[in-house]
């Protein structure tokens, strides 16, 4: 059945969605993304851009204050995580969430207690905008995972329910990683992509938005963990094996994370060590170059601090 593109304003600007008429899979285009700064190219890095719009000082800059956690007065510092209304949005609800006044420092690498407070603020957000459609929190982290502005940050869409997406169901819980008292980590038999890693809640059937206080805590600790896994092994590189074409993480680490929007809600990260070529885009399917068995077994080795 055929099914009419919608549009959605934002911002004074319009994201048109777009079906497939036999799939009903859709698109968004977003024309106004393409005019969003950029600092994360390696020309940039020569010394292009003089300041970094996210961090503190430029608050009036960067785009207009809806929620932080901190001291002072919106668009003004003092805060220690920040969300902000994207001045590029993809949907009518996007907003940037900046983790932290550093612009260095990511949630691998931050005090545990301020990975709960960009945990908390997730949280905070998404319950508010449930009301508005389904809600995705994504992170993308390196140039070849779509990062565009260096400083660490997250982001939050909110795409309408009309709109059918084509996410993941919860996956069989395979090839653990490791554990805590709410939350497990493993690497699922349907790994699309090369060190995929999810991170689910033992507590099943419930949305993100339900978490509670001490379950932000026990993520906080265990997303940390498992990122900090993932660049160390990552990094090293010695896993890989001889001519197959992966990309370490030794120029810096690549790779997104989502929040599933659903019920039986999970996070999967996706380490960006390959590139899709013809067959995945021609066919639809994914070609996962390492086992996930095997993924499991080298990140279940623990690494220092």
């Amino acid at each position: 059945m055929f099914v009419k593109s919608c549009l959605a304003t934002y911002n004074g600007g319009v994201a048109k969605y777009v079906p497939d008429i036999t799939t009903n899979r859709w698109i968004i285009i977003a024309e106004g993304r393409s005019k969003r700064p950029k600092d994360v190219s390696k020309s940039d890095r020569a010394g292009v851009n003089k300041f970094c719009v996210f961090c503190p000082g430029y608050e009036k800059l960067s785009g207009t204050e809806v929620y932080r956690i901190g001291p002072g007065e919106p668009n003004s510092p003092g805060w220690q995580v920040r969300v902000i209304a994207n001045k590029y949005p993809i949907t009518d609800f996007h907003e940037v969430i900046i983790h932290s006044p550093d612009d260095q420092k990511d949630i691998d690498s931050l005090p545990l207690d301020q990975v709960h407070k960009i945990l908390l603020t997730f949280r905070d957000r998404y319950n508010f905008h449930a009301k508005n459609g389904r809600v995705l929190i994504f992170n993308n982290v390196g140039e070849a995972a779509g990062a565009s502005i260096r400083h660490p940050h997250s982001q939050l869409v909110v795409i309408p329910k009309q709109i059918n997406l084509d996410a993941l169901s919860f996956e069989p819980i395979l090839n653990v990683v490791a554990d805590n008292q709410r939350f497990i980590v493993f690497c699922p038999d349907f790994s699309q992509w090369p060190f995929e890693v999810w991170i689910a809640p033992k507590t099943r059937n419930q949305y993100f938005g339900q978490i509670t206080g001490e379950g932000i805590s026990d993520l906080a600790a265990v997303l940390q963990d498992t990122l900090r896994r993932l660049i160390a092994h990552l990094t090293a590189g010695e896993h890989f094996h001889p001519g197959v074409p992966m990309v370490s993480f030794k120029d810096g680490p690549a790779y997104n994370f989502y929040i599933h929007h659903g019920q039986d809600w999970y996070i999967r990260i996706i380490p960006r060590l390959v590139h899709r070529a013809g067959l995945e885009l021609g066919t639809g399917l994914s070609v996962n170059i390492i086992d996930p068995t095997d993924a499991a077994e080298i990140l279940k080795q623990e690494v220092k601090a």
